[in-house]
């Protein structure tokens, strides 16, 4: 007979033990009621209440919780926008009582004041500002929340506007506005590059044509140093100014023909170029010089004798 209502008696006993005893997780707190009304709220460890007439009613989370609201509303210059608006709150370990009984969904409350202060507050702003003053809209829906849910046993920590999604087409819009202003700036690098190239070159030329200048007017200074020189020697041997300066315009007109023989793929032709054409070219150079010291002789004694007859 004892063995028969032995596991009975066990089992009874098993059954006591679990409605007499109850563990409550760390960082969670546990509301118990006793015959239907609020009696107490049990914090982490193992917990004591009376079977049947105490029941654990329900059991609140202590830790920081997050509760993400997407909220599509109208900016300022009637463009729609998606606003993802992250709120991270926790429950006041005073107030466990507020926050299991006076509120049944505190997410929906939370969610209806994101809704109540975004929808407030974006309509006052252009798109470009949406993007700027993200956080003083966080800022202005923690501030409303605040208010609102301390009573409720609930402490708002953060709020964060953590995403801003535009219409596709004004997003696209967008893009393209922001690449024809990229293009513009790189079409005035582009232009301000090709401009400096052309002021460099045109510095660079002009230089050259400097030195070109400056070369040719040296090569020209040292000819006529030369000829000067060479009409000095021959003035020592007897040979006068005329005749010197015939028989160096020969000379430099022979070498031009040696040089122009020494090249072999040269089309140049210097005219006359016939043997007797040295000799002619000389005759008519003092011809020349002879007949010009001449007439100038005949000015000069003219400008005399007309000088002395005014006298």
């Amino acid at each position: 007979m004892n063995f028969f209502y032995f596991p009975i008696i066990a089992g009874l006993t098993v059954l006591l033990l679990f409605g007499v005893f109850f563990i409550v997780k760390q960082q969670t707190a546990a509301v118990v009621e006793r015959l239907g009304r609020f009696h107490s709220i049990r914090n982490s460890g193992l917990q004591f209440k009376i079977p049947i007439i105490d029941r654990v009613a329900g059991r609140l989370s202590l830790k920081i919780q997050q509760l993400d609201v997407i909220v599509e509303t109208k900016t300022l210059d009637d463009v729609f926008v998606k606003l993802k608006v992250s709120v991270q709150y926790v429950v006041i370990r005073n107030k466990v009582y507020e926050a299991f009984y006076m509120l049944e969904y505190p997410h929906e409350q939370i969610t209806s004041y994101v809704f109540d202060v975004v929808r407030a507050e974006v309509p006052k702003m252009k798109l470009d500002d949406v993007f700027v003053k993200k956080d003083d809209i966080a800022i202005a829906v923690k501030a409303e929340l605040q208010d609102a849910m301390l009573e409720y046993g609930y402490d708002i920590i953060k709020t964060l506007v953590t995403d801003i999604d535009p219409d596709a087409q004004v997003k696209s819009a967008m893009n393209r506005i922001n690449a024809s202003e990229r293009e513009k700036i790189a079409a005035q690098f582009e232009g301000d590059a090709a401009r400096i190239l052309i002021v460099e070159k045109a510095k660079a030329e002009a230089e050259s044509k400097r030195l070109q200048g400056q070369g040719i007017a040296d090569q020209r200074r040292e000819i006529a140093r030369g000829l000067e020189e060479s009409v000095e020697v021959l003035n020592k041997v007897g040979i006068n100014s005329q005749e010197a300066s015939a028989l160096i315009v020969v000379t430099q007109h022979y070498d031009t023909l040696q040089a122009i023989g020494e090249e072999t793929n040269s089309n140049l032709i210097l005219l006359p170029n016939s043997p007797q054409a040295g000799s002619d070219m000389l005759n008519n150079m003092v011809a020349s010089f002879t007949a010009s010291n001449q007439i100038g002789e005949a000015m000069k004694r003219q400008n005399k004798d007309r000088d002395k007859s005014e006298d």
